[in-house]
């Protein structure tokens, strides 16, 4: 009876230090730091070439949109979208009717105001002779004072009336070359030599003209020998820009091939700066886009209103220190430790406004803090947290002006370790990522 109580004593007392051993080993693996998988490369000299991406449309060089600037009813539409025309073909005719009315009215107002100026020349020079008569009689003094007085008002009245029909002819022929000129414009040809590339009126349509309204937008003619990009680039891009930049384009409707062009011309307004002043939250919220020309090298079977994307090379740098994209991210510095601040609590219960002014002055210390650029340096198995100063970039790579050197070995990926989970001193693994062969 004796033994089997002394045996139960034994084996409880080994189940008692084995789950003691078991806690103990839980609780120091449970401290023990896992390592973080990681990839890494060396910091190594490239040249870099900064880009600006845009996209936008093909448009031609030259398009002009033709409106008439006389109204009426088309008469004669010679053309259809698409159809090639020279410069100085006929493209569109408006009922001359009521023109040639008004011309020829003119035309006859015209002849009278020289008819009556033939008359007023016959009319000075009888008053002429008349005036002449009359101061020889009035010298010799056959005649009274009233007499030549009104001689000589009826030769001022001729000369005026002629001065008054000069300026009636004057008149007249303007008129007549206004109705002239409105006459002609019922005839439209093609300012250039190029394609219909819209049409928007028909045969039989009447159109306004752009005299006094806004006037009907006809057709548009467009020479497609010339064409460029037209791209919207955000205001923070835009002042990186300068005409005679490079630019590589991809046009969407060909796929397998790129382009080349040349920065022509930088708009110096905003296209939507109207809208960023409105109350309205929706609109108050639009990026503000500046419109940037690029001429297309190549000449393809473009059409206008192709979408098409750009990359503007802005910047270059020639054999700079490089690291990867990924590699560069940000983290708010830590504040410095204040020595003095490790003292007794009564101490600290002495002294309750300098302890009130110090979490103040840290208050304030954290919301001053910025975040700063930040690589991660390997060393052995272990990263260090190295702010940097970074330059410009391209697709792969940020150029570092600042902070490293070359040859030194930097976390590359993956992208959760180097945004969130590494930190100054922690241990690392090379290797493959979980978040990376996820995302692969």
């Amino acid at each position: 009876m004796a033994l089997s109580r002394k045996r139960r004593k034994i084996v409880l007392g080994s189940i008692i230090g084995l789950l003691v051993i078991g806690v103990v080993l839980a609780v120091v693996l449970k401290k023990r730091e896992k390592p973080i998988t990681v990839e890494t490369e060396k910091v190594m000299r490239r040249n870099l070439t900064e880009t600006v991406v845009a996209n936008g449309r093909i448009q031609p060089v030259m398009q002009v949109k033709i409106s008439p600037e006389v109204s009426g009813e088309i008469i004669d539409l010679p053309v259809k979208e698409g159809q090639q025309v020279q410069k100085g073909d006929l493209i569109l005719k408006i009922n001359p009717d009521v023109y040639i009315a008004a011309t020829n009215q003119a035309d006859a107002a015209y002849k009278s105001a020289l008819a009556g100026e033939v008359v007023a020349e016959a009319n000075l020079r009888k008053a002429e002779a008349d005036f002449m008569r009359s101061r020889g009689l009035f010298e010799s003094k056959l005649i009274p004072q009233s007499d030549f007085d009104q001689a000589q008002a009826a030769y001022d009245v001729a000369k005026a009336q002629l001065t008054s029909s000069d300026h009636q002819v004057d008149m007249a022929k303007a008129s007549l070359a206004s109705a002239e000129e409105e006459l002609a414009k019922t005839t439209i040809v093609s300012p250039l030599t190029g394609t219909i590339t819209k049409l928007n009126s028909q045969l039989g349509e009447r159109v306004l003209g752009t005299v006094q309204n806004v006037g009907t937008d006809v057709m548009t003619i467009s020479d497609l020998n010339e064409m460029e990009a037209r791209v919207d680039v955000g205001e923070v891009d835009v002042v990186l820009i300068r005409p005679g930049q490079k630019a590589r384009l991809d046009v969407d409707a060909f796929k397998d091939r790129k382009f080349t062009g040349v920065v022509t011309d930088i708009a110096d307004s905003a296209k939507n700066a109207g809208t960023l002043t409105s109350s309205s939250s929706s609109q108050s919220q639009e990026a503000t886009k500046f419109e940037v020309r690029v001429r297309l090298g190549e000449k393809e079977a473009f059409r206008p209103g192709m979408s098409v994307s750009a990359e503007i090379e802005t910047r270059y740098r020639t054999n700079v220190l490089t690291v990867p994209l990924a590699s560069v991210t940000t983290r708010v510095p830590k504040p410095p430790k204040n020595k003095n601040a490790a003292k007794s609590g009564t101490a600290r219960s002495t002294a309750s406004a300098g302890s009130t002014n110090a979490v103040l002055s840290e208050k304030k210390s954290k919301e001053a803090a910025k975040p700063v650029e930040v690589v991660f340096v390997v060393e052995k198995n272990r990263v260090k947290m190295v702010p940097v100063k970074i330059g410009i970039c391209d697709d792969d790579y940020w150029e570092i002006t600042d902070g490293l050197t070359e040859g030194q070995e930097v976390v590359s990926g993956g992208y959760k370790a180097i945004s969130r989970d590494l930190e100054d001193g922690r241990k690392i693994r090379r290797g493959k990522p979980a978040d990376k062969e996820t995302k692969t």
